[in-house]
C-alpha cells in the first residue's frame, strides 16, 4: 500500500488505532503482562509504554502544554493516531493534563489532528531493521563512544615528553585532559537540542570532522595555550558521541531487547580512557609524544568513515520528513507530529538545556546524590591516569610503554562486568514479573548494592600493595596492577545502574537529568587530574588511595538508602515518577 493510499483511511480507522495503540499506565513502573489498550494488533512488539522512551524530543517538545505521545513508537494500521486520544500527562506522580487537553476548545480541535506513526512492520521503522544491521549501528555508536574518551587519556602516556619540550609543570600538562573533559560536559548541551530538532546522523558527521581537524594544532602546537585550546576544542567538537549514541542505540531497540546493547554503551567512556595510555605510552616512549596525536587522529578518521555510514535513527525527525511529504501529497494541514505542533520557541529550549539541569541538580536529592556517586567514579578512573606513573614509573622503574600495560587490568573488569550487566537486566525483569507486572525504579540499584564494593576495595588493595609498603622487586607489581580488575568491574556495574535508575526515576525529564549528571561527571572527571599527583605525593601511596576508599566506603549507603526510601523521597519530587 502506497503512503497516499495509507493517508486516506477514514477517521473511524484512525480512532480504532488510537484506541489500541495509545496506552496509558502509569508512568513509574515497567509492565509485563498484557491488558486493555496493549498493541494487539502487533503483539511481537516488545515495546513496553510503560518504561522510559529515550526516543523522545524531551527538550524541544512542550510538554507543560501538549504532554507525551507514544506517537513515536507504537504502530498503526492507518500510519497516524488522531492527537486528543494520543496525548496524555508527563510521567509523574502529580496527575497533570495537559494545557491543551485541559482547554475544551484545543481539545475539540486535536480531534482533526492527526499525529503521524509507523505502519505495522513499517521498513522505516529502525526497530524493524535487520539484526545485524542493528548490531552494527550498536558498534559503530560504542565505537565512536571508545574513539572519543580513548583520546581524553591517551597523552598521559608521555606527560614527560610535554613537559620537557614546553617547561611547564605536571599540572599544566594536566590540564590537556581536563579541559578536553570540559568540552564533553559542554557539548552535549548544546548538540542533544540539535539533534532534536535535525535529526541524529548530520552530527555524527560535521561535529567529529572538526575535531579531528583539531588534532592538528596539537601536534604542531609551538607552546602549552596552542596545545590546550585545541585541546578544549577537540573536547568540544568531539562530544557528539556522548550526546547521540545512547539515543541511537534506544532508537533502533526497544525497551525490553536493549540490555546488552545498552551494556555495551554503558562501558564504553570507561574502557575508552583505560586504552588511551596503553597506547600512548608506547608511542611516546618510541616516537615522541606528538605522534600521540597523529595517531589518534588516524583512528578518529576511521571511526568517522563508519560514523558516516549510520542512516537517520530518530523517529521523530524520520515521521516529522514523512509527515511533510504527506501534507504536500494529500494537502491534508492536519497531518503532523507533537513535535512539530507544540515545538518549544529557542527561550524555551535555552532554559530546558541550561538552567533546568541545574535546577534539578540543587532540588532532585536523587539526581544529586546518584550522579555524585557515578561522577566519583569517573574521577577516579582518571586519577588512576595519574597515580599509576606514580607507582609504577617512580617506584617500579618501569617505562611509559610497560606502564600503559598496567591498565590491562582495569579492561579485564570492564569485560567482566560486560557480563554481568545483561543479568541485571533480566533480574530486573524477573522482579517485574514477580510484582505482578510492575517494576520500581528502586529495582534497578541492584546493581549498585552489589558493585559498591568493589571500588574500596580496589583502592586499598592499589593503595598498600603499592611502594613503599610492598618493595618493588620480583613479581610485586601484580599488586597494584591486580587493583584494576575489581575497579573496572565495580566501575561499569554500577554506572550502569545508577544510569538506569535515573532514566526511570524521572521518565519525564531524562534529558534535563542526563544533562545534570553529565555536567557533575565532567567538572569532577576535570578536576580531578589537577590535584592527584600532589595527593599521593605528598600522602603516600597507601594513604592518598585511602583517602578515596573511605569517601567511597561513606557514599555505600546510598543505593541501599534510595532502595529502602527512593519511592517516599520521590512522592515528594515535583519531576520524579
Amino acid at each position: 500500500m502506497t503512503a497516499t493510499a495509507h493517508s486516506e483511511a477514514t477517521t473511524a480507522e484512525a480512532f480504532d488505532d488510537a484506541a489500541t495503540a495509545v496506552e496509558k499506565h502509569p508512568a513509574a513502573h515497567v509492565t509485563l503482562s498484557p491488558g486493555p489498550g496493549d498493541h494487539d494488533h502487533h503483539p511481537s512488539s516488545p515495546h513496553d509504554p510503560a518504561r522510559p522512551d529515550l526516543s523522545f524530543p524531551f527538550q524541544t517538545t512542550d510538554t507543560e502544554q501538549a504532554g507525551f505521545t507514544d506517537e513515536y513508537r507504537v504502530a498503526s494500521k492507518t500510519g497516524y493516531i488522531t492527537a486528543d486520544l494520543a496525548l496524555r500527562p508527563v510521567p509523574s506522580h502529580i496527575h497533570k493534563l495537559p494545557a491543551v487537553l485541559a482547554d475544551p476548545e484545543k481539545a475539540i480541535h486535536l480531534k482533526q489532528v492527526k499525529l503521524v506513526t509507523w505502519y505495522e512492520d513499517d521498513p522505516e521503522d529502525p526497530r524493524n531493521w535487520n539484526n545485524t544491521y542493528k548490531w552494527y549501528i550498536t558498534f559503530v555508536c560504542a565505537l565512536s563512544v571508545v574513539s572519543i574518551a580513548f583520546a581524553t587519556a591517551i597523552i598521559a602516556g608521555d606527560f614527560g615528553g610535554v613537559m620537557k619540550e614546553f617547561e611547564v609543570s605536571e599540572v599544566v600538562v594536566a590540564l590537556s585532559v581536563s579541559l578536553m573533559i570540559i568540552g564533553f560536559g559542554i557539548g552535549p548541551l548544546i548538540l542533544a537540542p540539535l539533534s532534536e530538532l535535525h535529526g541524529r546522523r548530520p552530527f555524527w558527521v560535521a561535529p567529529f570532522l572538526v575535531y579531528i581537524l583539531f588534532n592538528i594544532p596539537c601536534a604542531l602546537a609551538k607552546n602549552i595555550g596552542t596545545l590546550l585550546v585545541s585541546r578544549f576544542l577537540c573536547g568540544l567538537f568531539g562530544s557528539g558521541p556522548f550526546a547521540l549514541a545512547g539515543g541511537a542505540i534506544a532508537d533502533i531497540w526497544d525497551n525490553n531487547e536493549r540490555g546488552f546493547a545498552v551494556a555495551l554503551f554503558a562501558a564504553a567512556p570507561y574502557g575508552g580512557p583505560v586504552l588511551g595510555p596503553i597506547v600512548g605510552g608506547f608511542i611516546g616512549e618510541t616516537i615522541g609524544w606528538r605522534w600521540i596525536f597523529w595517531v589518534n587522529m588516524i583512528f578518529a578518521g576511521v571511526v568517522a568513515l563508519m560514523c558516516a555510514t549510520i542512516p537517520e535513527t530518530y523517529a521523530p525527525a524520520i515521521l516529522l520528513k514523512r509527515a511533510k511529504r504527506l501534507r504536500a501529497e494529500t494537502g491534508d494541514p492536519n497531518i503532523t507530529t507533537e513535535q512539530e505542533l507544540f515545538r518549544k520557541s529557542l527561550r524555551e529550549i535555552v532554559i530546558e538545556t541550561a538552567v533546568r539541569p541545574f535546577q534539578m541538580i540543587a532540588t532532585e536529592p536523587i539526581l544529586t546524590l546518584m550522579s555524585m556517586y557515578a561522577s566519583l567514579i569517573y574521577g577516579l578512573l582518571y586519577a588512576f591516569f595519574f597515580s599509576f606513573p606514580i607507582v609504577f614509573s617512580e617506584g617500579y622503574g618501569y617505562n611509559d610503554g610497560i606502564t600503559g600495560l598496567m591498565f590491562c587490568s582495569v579492561l579485564i573488569g570492564v569485560g567482566l562486568a560486560l557480563f554481568v550487566t545483561p543479568r541485571l537486566e533480566k533480574d530486573y525483569l524477573r522482579r517485574a514479573k514477580a510484582k505482578g507486572g510492575h517494576a520500581d525504579p528502586e529495582d534497578r540499584l541492584i546493581g549498585m548494592m552489589i558493585g559498591c564494593w568493589f571500588i574500596p576495595i580496589a583502592m586499598f588493595i592499589f593503595g598498600w600493595t603499592s611502594p613503599p609498603a610492598v618493595k618493588p622487586g620480583g613479581g610485586n607489581w601484580v599488586g597494584p596492577c591486580s587493583a584494576g580488575i575489581p575497579f573496572g568491574f565495580g566501575m561499569v556495574v554500577l554506572y550502569f545502574s545508577a544510569n538506569a535508575y535515573i532514566i526511570d526515576a524521572f521518565p519525564g525529564y531524562v534529558a534535563s537529568a542526563l544533562a545534570a549528571k553529565i555536567v557533575i561527571r565532567s567538572g569532577l572527571g576535570a578536576a580531578t587530574p589537577l590535584f592527584i599527583t600532589a595527593m599521593f605525593h605528598n600522602l603516600g601511596n597507601g594513604w592518598a588511595a585511602s583517602v578515596w576508599a573511605f569517601i567511597s566506603l561513606a557514599l555505600i549507603p546510598i543505593p541501599f538508602c534510595f532502595y529502602r526510601y527512593g519511592k517516599w523521597i520521590r512522592s515528594k519530587s515535583k519531576r520524579a515518577a
